[in-house]
């Protein structure tokens, strides 16, 4: 096994990347919780049933797809990267594709079945360095910060720190609601485990402000730890049972938006994290095509499980700051996913006011994309600023990517850049523009 993973190529050992993979995990176990949360539509009152993915079937779909993706990435692809459900791609899943566009969570999993399918067509044809390289740098760092404000937006809303108001459509919360003072607190104390260093730090203040809730009566406290492996059927196969319904053109913008944002979480973290582990050979990522598969294959298998888009995390990078290089260090994520099926009654738990400072805080993180646009240059700033700002504002990531798509040809054209614009893009801007006129209201 040493041999087949490069320990002594890499310099590493076995107690590094189980460590490793023991951080990585940890920094990403949120999502487990999370997740459930978002698909749930947890934090919208009032709702019917229908309308809420069950979040146990949820909770084992997201163990399962974060365990089958990292076991992948790491036999396959051999990198210490590990895998999840990707926090932004579900809450455009819930907030828009569900709550907004009133799409069934049924036919939605069929669209992310569907932009799995064609990532994996994609990366065995060689076809995905062509989209990847047709879209602006500027365009792939702004819907990252966009979706960075959304589920901020999202996580503010979901404490109660941001409510209602009849008069200028949103305003502070109400500081005197207990449970809006916890999760402030849990900002808080994630904030503060951050800056000290914690590689795990939004999980660990996940845990301190559940702990906190319990102790000041605010949340039920759990009849037991650990349990059966709650039910999968409410949402295994739904992804099948709706491939009628996706032949639509606000389908096809579904689609296409789950499609473009994984393949920038998965371009942007592999370099970031294959950066750090330095495996990077001549500013190129070796055996990418594999790790892309990788992604892919995790989100088509995620889909059918019961779950949005699942993708590469960045959270890895605490793993390969605690010595990972191999990916054995992936694998080791893998079994403790498949470790935490059997935790199922913290979902009791994990409320929106303990989960709202994840949302917050990894909001603050994907911020820091705006630092890689060049604000100098109209041209690129204007689009990019459109997508940024839309995505909160129309509490829609696609309708933002749809702003961004739709000013660039425009702006580089206004520029005499027009020859820089990738034939891709002007098709895209077809695209978007349909979006506006038959779909967007």
């Amino acid at each position: 096994m040493k041999k087949y993973f490069m320990f002594d190529e890499l310099g590493t050992n076995y107690r590094r990347e189980i460590i490793g993979g023991l951080t990585t995990f940890l920094s990403m176990a949120y999502i487990l919780f999370v997740n459930p949360s978002i698909l749930s539509l947890a934090a919208v009152p009032d709702l019917p049933a229908e309308m809420r993915m069950d979040t146990g079937a949820v909770f084992v779909a997201t163990a399962l797809a974060a365990a089958l993706g990292s076991i992948i990435m790491g036999v396959v692809a051999k990198y210490p990267i590990s895998l999840a459900p990707g926090m932004g791609l579900n809450a455009f899943f819930a907030f828009t594709v569900v709550l907004t566009y009133g799409i069934p969570w049924q036919t939605a999993l069929s669209g992310v079945l569907v932009s799995g399918i064609i990532f994996i067509l994609l990366t065995l044809t060689g076809v995905r360095e062509t989209i990847i390289n047709s879209i602006p740098a500027e365009l792939k760092h702004a819907v990252g910060a966009g979706i960075g404000l959304f589920i901020t937006f999202v996580g503010f809303q979901g404490a109660g720190i941001i409510g209602n108001s009849d008069a200028t459509l949103v305003s502070l919360g109400s500081f005197h609601d207990p449970k809006t003072l916890l999760a402030i607190f849990g900002v808080v104390i994630t904030v503060v485990l951050m800056l000290r260093g914690f590689k795990a730090a939004i999980f660990y203040g996940m845990v301190i402000t559940a702990v906190a809730g319990v102790i000041f009566g605010l949340i039920e406290p759990p009849k037991q730890l650990i349990s059966s492996i709650p039910d999968i059927s409410p949402t295994f196969g739904q992804a099948f049972m709706h491939f009628d319904e996706i032949f639509t053109l606000q389908m096809l913008v579904v689609i296409l938006t789950f499609l473009f944002v994984d393949f920038f979480d998965t371009a942007g973290t592999l370099v970031a994290v294959a950066t750090q582990a330095g495996l990077m050979k001549d500013n190129k990522l070796p055996r990418a095509g594999k790790a892309l598969f990788a992604d892919a294959s995790a989100t088509t298998v995620g889909a059918v499980l019961g779950t949005s888009t699942t993708t590469a995390f960045v959270e890895s990078t605490a793993g390969v700051a605690a010595g990972a290089r191999s990916g054995f260090a992936s694998v080791v994520t893998a079994v403790l996913f498949l470790l935490a099926l059997f935790f199922s009654p913290l979902l009791g738990v994990i409320t929106t006011h303990v989960t709202a400072p994840a949302l917050i805080i990894v909001g603050v993180l994907m911020v820091s994309n705006l630092k890689h646009i060049d604000w100098n240059r109209l041209e690129v700033a204007v689009p990019a600023f459109f997508t940024v700002i839309m995505m909160p504002l129309s509490y829609s990531i696609a309708t933002g990517i749809a702003c961004g798509f739709v000013f660039y040809p425009i702006t580089m054209l206004l520029k005499g850049r027009a020859k820089e614009i990738h034939p891709i893009m002007y098709g895209l801007f077809v695209v978007f523009l349909l979006y506006f006129v038959f779909i967007a209201h």
